[in-house]
């Protein structure tokens, strides 16, 4: 049983790239799929798919603790993969949080910091917009 189903995504895609795999599976929990939407508009996927859990299914026919599946983005022929680092900020043993006047930067403004907030999970660039902090779960670049 996994814990901290963010950081097993990080780490699913993370080896998933390094393998050159067209596409990997992940727990389909809230979080991961509002981030994974994130990254699908922040143009680091191609897309994913969202498999929905029948009750006629038995447990031979599928596995029905993974049921996002992300699509991987490569940049040419020589499959470089668009993000070239990803990294847990907060875990859960230790949290951290951040006022929306004081959200890092990742890169200068280049990569996407993604963190939770009382309005749902957004970027930093939106979360400045909508003046909002959050807890930072991890950082895309």
């Amino acid at each position: 049983m996994v814990n901290d189903t963010l950081s097993d995504m990080l780490t699913r895609i993370r080896n998933a790239q390094l393998a050159k795999h067209s596409k990997v599976d992940v727990f389909n929990t809230k979080t991961n799929k509002q981030i994974t939407e994130i990254l699908e508009k922040a143009g680091f996927i191609k897309t994913y798919d969202v498999l929905e859990s029948s009750k006629n299914m038995t447990s031979n026919q599928s596995n029905p603790s993974r049921e996002i599946t992300i699509y991987l983005k490569y940049l040419t022929q020589a499959q470089i993969p668009c993000i070239s680092k990803m990294q847990r900020i907060s875990s859960p043993g230790l949290r951290l949080y951040s006022g929306y006047k004081d959200l890092p930067k990742c890169l200068n403004g280049m990569g996407l910091i993604i963190l939770t907030t009382s309005k749902g999970v957004m970027t930093d660039q939106e979360a400045k917009r909508r003046k909002l902090g959050g807890e930072l779960l991890c950082s895309i670049y």
